[in-house]
Order: C-alpha cells, then structure tokens, then sequence
C-alpha cells in the first residue's frame, strides 16, 4: 500500500513533525510505503509531487490547520487534528484505507464539509494563529533586545531602533490573525478583509478577540458575496480584484466598527483592567489556573487559550514594564518538558524504555525553549500519570510566579530570554519558581510510575 500524507500544527514547530514521525514509523511497522509532507513553520518540506499523489491508495491529512486539498481530488481522504496522527498513527493509516473519495466542490461547498467534519472552526482559528506566531515571537524578541542594549527604558539609538522594530512586528498581530483567519475561510479573497479588521480591532484597542471576531466575520462574508453575486463572463475577472475587496472592507471593516467593535473593545478593557486589579490570593489562584491549563493538554487547545491571554496581557505595556501574567504562562509551559527529561535521564531511567530516555534528552532542550510539546512522546504513552504529574507542578510554578511578583516583556524564548537584561523582572525568584514547579512534577510522575510497577509486580 502507498500513502502520502500532510502534517500541520498550530506553532509549525512540534507537533507537525512528530505527527509526520509517528506517521512514517507505523507505516513501516505495516509494511505500507509513506510519504509525508510537512507544512511547518519554515514553510512546506518534503513536497508531494503529482505522481506521487497519483500512485498512492490513500491520503492522510493530520493537521490542525486548514490544508488546501484539491490536489487530492478523487483519492481516498481522511482529515483529522494533528494529535490524532501523534496518538493513533496505526489506526489511521488503517482508516486512511476505507475512507471516502474526495471530491473537489466550490468553494462554499467545501466550507460546508469543514464545518460539518467538526474541524472548521478551529482549523480556522489555528490558521490564523500560526501565522501570527512569527510576529509575536519575533516583536517580542527584538523588545527584549532592546532592553539588553539600552536597559529597561531602551535608552539610545540602537535601543530605539530595535524596540521601534519590535513594537512594528507586535503591532501586525491582530491585523495578520485576522487576515489569516478569513483566509483559512474564504481563501485569497479573504485576506483584505480580514486584515483590515483585524487592523480596526488593534486600532480600537479590541486585542485577541476583536482580530478573531473580524476575520470570521469577513471570512464569511466573502463566502455570502461569493455565492450571490453572479456576474456575466465577460465581467467575471472584476469580481477578485475589484468587487470583493470593496465590498468586503465596506462590509466587514463597518461592522466592526460600527456594531461589534465597541462592545469587543469594553469587555478586552473590562478583562484586562480587571487582571492588573488582581493581587494576593487572587492573583495566586489566576496563576494556578493559567499554569494548569498550559500542561493539561501540552499546547493543545486549553494551552493555546491560556498562552494567547498572556500574549493579550504584553499589547498595552509601556517602556520597561513587564506582564506577571506572562511571565506564569511561560513559565508553566516550561514545566512539562523539563519534568519529564528530570524523571526519564536522573530519577527514574529504570522506568522508561530506550526511546523515552532519548527523547528525555532532548526534552531538556525543549524545555528550557518553552516547548510544551516535549513531554508529548511521555503523555502519549501513558496520559493519565505523566498529564496529571506535570500538570500539577505547572500550576504551583505558576502560582510560585505571580507570589513572588516576577514578569517578562517577551511572549517566549524560554529560559534564553532571562539572560536579557530587562526582560524578566525578578529573575532569580523566576528560576526558583521553574525549579520547585520542575522537581515537584519530576518527582511526582516518576513516584506514580515506580507505584505502577510494584502494583503489576504484585499482581
């Protein structure tokens, strides 16, 4: 049997290319020949080619993204989420074998199909996000580089400069996930649209969900335009470049304004006054929930929730302030990682097969960068104890943070960003809060797993 397949996750860092891992060492135990084209951050890798697709049985389409699929007309396809390539390779590559032939519609067709297979949604949402990634990291990045040249005020002509450029690639954020949202909807049409209302939302101080709101909205109404305004042949050509655009800015761009943005803009300034409000217990509970939330699904839908109302949190600081929600979320998602690389290579190697030492390696790495996503391999193969563990030490790392007042000017960069003089107020109370979150969620998964073993040796 042959099989190509398409990966594709959120970031385009983690999860694209260990689902597309997973794929490839399934096959291989099947006897199956595989392709897998990889559609991360950098861009497509591994391009299947036209025969390739061709000659193959089936297509697999493990993403979390929306994936253009009209190449794939007439072959069998299945589409689901990234996660379910990463957990359940075998068992998809069997489906893959049964599943319906795909048959390229229009355009509202297809969004139909989206919608109905439960992916429209959150493909869309997760389109939008992973191209605004970048801008983020990037914005944030250059800000603290900023601080390192010219202190916590940027103070001098390079600090300025690189600060200027930063505050340049954070303000695209709102009007690229807004684009990009209505793209993944509508495709190229969508685009003006949806960045023009994600540039209204940042202009009116409307933040996540105001960009989000916008480019559904123009997302779909180009899907409306397009499917009722019907033009002779000769004038067909006008309707991408001429129509579209004007009528969906005037659309969208007004609805925005005029009807939605207002209330979006209150409640953003209603949430985010009422977070700078938050002290003592309060503030101690928040991180509790926000470092929970960063473990409990390892960056997948409740991580991404709690990391972007951190990234909300960094829009409206001045020169030299810092945002402690931030700084709990950042430090929270390092925890997972860096937990499980302290059970599988220090505490308790005995308990953990070849494969999970190596990959306890490499979980050092991931950790200290801020990706989650390293302690996947570990919660795959046993969810309950390895999620349950780590999520415990998130929240008390995260809570740790917030008692101890730490904040960070950055959205990531991991422990990389605490040598940046500036970026991270209270440093050394940080690294402590990493430490305790670390060995608590490192001691905790290798004692359940050591209590596993002795129970199945009993029995």
């Amino acid at each position: 049997m042959k099989i190509v397949a398409i990966t594709s996750c959120s970031t385009g860092i983690a999860h694209t290319y260990m689902a597309a891992e997973n794929l490839e060492m399934a096959a291989k135990e099947k006897g199956y020949e595989i392709k897998v084209e990889t559609q991360g951050s950098i861009g497509a890798e591994n391009v299947l080619t036209t025969d390739e697709i061709a000659a193959a049985d089936a297509v697999v389409i493990a993403a979390s993204t929306t994936v253009n699929k009209e190449r794939f007309n007439g072959k069998r396809l299945i589409e689901v989420d990234v996660n379910e390539a990463i957990n359940n390779g075998s068992s998809l590559l069997e489906r893959s074998l049964s599943a319906p032939v795909y048959q390229t519609g229009s355009g509202t067709e297809n969004m139909k199909e989206e919608r109905q297979s439960g992916k429209g949604i959150y493909s869309h949402l997760m389109t939008g996000v992973s191209y605004m990634i970048p801008f983020v990291v990037a914005g944030g990045l250059c800000i603290a580089l900023a601080f390192a040249f010219g202190g916590i005020n940027a103070e001098g002509d390079l600090a300025q400069g690189i600060n200027e450029l930063g505050g340049l690639a954070m303000g695209l954020m709102w009007p690229v996930l807004g684009g990009y949202v209505a793209f993944s909807i509508a495709d190229r049409p969508g685009l003006v649209p949806g960045m023009v209302a994600g540039m209204i939302a940042s202009g009116m101080n409307a933040g996540f969900l105001g960009a989000l709101l916008g480019g559904f909205l123009a997302g779909y109404t180009i899907l409306v335009l397009k499917r009722f305004l019907k033009l002779p042949s000769a004038f067909s050509g006008l309707l991408p470049v001429l129509i579209l655009p004007v009528l969906s800015v005037l659309i969208a761009g007004g609805i925005m304004k005029f009807v939605v943005g207002v209330p979006i803009t209150a409640i953003n300034e209603g949430i985010m006054n009422w977070l700078n409000s938050l002290t003592g217990i309060n503030s101690v509970l928040l991180g509790l929930i926000l470092g929970a939330m960063m473990a409990v699904d390892l960056a997948g839908p409740i991580g991404k929730a709690a990391y972007f109302f951190g990234v909300a949190s960094l829009t409206n600081l001045g020169a030299g302030e810092t945002s402690t929600i931030m700084a709990a979320v950042m430090v929270s998602g390092m925890v997972p990682p860096l937990a499980m690389a302290l059970s599988s290579t220090i505490l308790g190697k005995q308990l953990y097969a070849n494969e999970e030492r190596e990959a306890g390696k490499s979980a050092w790495v991931l950790g200290l960068s801020f990706i989650s996503e390293g302690a996947i391999p570990f919660a795959a193969a046993d969810p309950i104890r390895v999620l349950g563990s780590v999520t415990v030490g998130s929240a008390v790392a995260g809570a740790l943070s917030m008692i101890l007042n730490c904040g960070i000017a950055v959205p990531h960069g991991g422990f990389f960003v605490f040598l940046i003089p500036g970026a991270v107020t209270n440093v050394l109370f940080y690294i402590i809060a990493l430490a305790v979150g670390t060995a608590i969620s490192g001691f905790l998964v290798t004692a359940v797993k050591l209590a596993g073993v002795k129970k199945r040796e009993k029995v």
